[in-house]
């Protein structure tokens, strides 16, 4: 009898104990935290420290598509004298360069309008034709975004009311606008543009299952930033393949301020009529309270139907910012 009941007892007592290491498991094992969260069809891996701060991700996405830190940071070139070193290359088929560029320039400006003043140029092969004009329209292209060769007025920083647009538009006009459109809200559909459209605005719900969104904290140049990647998944064939144009967008954005400090970006197309493919890379800093681009890298490779395919790259270095009062 004294057996018996001392085997129940150690019977029961292990009973109780498995009931109790069930019950206590969940409270004895660290709580298994979501890396991941779906806003509007999009799935956005979060690091640990993004988790761990509680960041309102919905709020955070719609800053993202809404931001205008980018466009307003190139509208403030408008109205402040600065320097700029500007280096232009470009390269022939077995990517040996036939034609370079380097300039220094200076922008006055003063009382709403500017005017860019050549201080030194070195010019190799035919980057200009007979009349002065460049023979390439990378460098033209390049030019018309940050030259003013001839005074221009009525200058503003301003970005509210002053959205991109083709109205009225046309030829080289067209696509220089069409361009800025692609350079200045990159994530955003490009009206008249055959073939692309609506393929750049990577943040709509109908464009979200063809990209990997991550999010992250990074200390980028001294300052603590959001950093958030968007990056064309990986393995997509045919139809779904074709409609990414914009391979990977990384930007980093001030904790404090939520004001794009930097960003890169590459894109990619093939159409029966033109391809592309380019990368970008820009870097701002501030200056007398304004946020400017201190550094543009462009690459780029592109071919249009009746045109001669341009392999080229450019770096612009902007510095000595100041303000007129």
């Amino acid at each position: 009898m004294l057996i018996t009941k001392c085997l129940l007892q150690s019977k029961y007592r292990h009973i109780t104990q498995l009931l109790l290491l069930f019950f206590l498991l969940p409270v004895l094992l660290p709580a298994q935290q979501n890396d991941t969260v779906t806003v509007d069809k999009k799935v956005i891996t979060l690091s640990e420290i993004i988790i761990r701060n509680n960041i309102d991700i919905p709020s955070f996405i719609e800053r993202v598509k809404n931001d205008t830190t980018f466009y307003k940071a190139f509208r403030n070139l408008r109205i402040l004298n600065f320097t700029s070193l500007n280096d232009i290359r470009m390269f022939d088929k077995k990517g040996k360069v036939k034609a370079a560029l380097y300039s220094k320039t200076t922008q006055w400006a003063d009382k709403g309008c500017r005017h860019t003043s050549i201080v030194q140029e070195e010019v190799t092969g035919d980057m200009y034709g007979s009349n002065q004009q460049y023979n390439y329209y990378t460098p033209e292209l390049y030019a018309s975004l940050f030259f003013a060769p001839d005074t221009i007025c009525g200058e503003t920083n301003i970005v509210k009311g002053t959205e991109l647009n083709l109205k009225g538009k046309s030829g080289m006009a067209k696509r220089k606008e069409q361009l800025k459109m692609l350079f200045f809200n990159p994530g955003k559909a490009i009206p008249g543009l055959p073939f692309i459209g609506s393929k750049t605005a990577i943040f709509e719900e109908d464009m979200a299952p063809l990209y990997d969104y991550h999010l992250d904290l990074q200390e980028h140049l001294g300052e603590l930033c959001y950093l958030f990647v968007i990056k064309a998944r990986a393995g997509l064939k045919g139809a779904k393949k074709d409609r990414v144009v914009i391979d990977e967008m990384t930007t980093w954005f001030s904790v404090n301020t939520f004001e794009v400090l930097a960003r890169n970006y590459a894109m990619s197309y093939k159409a029966g009529v033109y391809d592309f493919e380019v990368q970008l890379q820009v870097e701002m800093t501030k200056a007398n309270g304004y946020l400017v681009p201190k550094l543009l890298r462009y690459t780029g490779n592109w071919d249009v139907i009746f045109k001669k395919r341009e392999d080229g790259v450019f770096t612009a270095t902007l510095f000595d910012f100041e303000r007129r009062e």
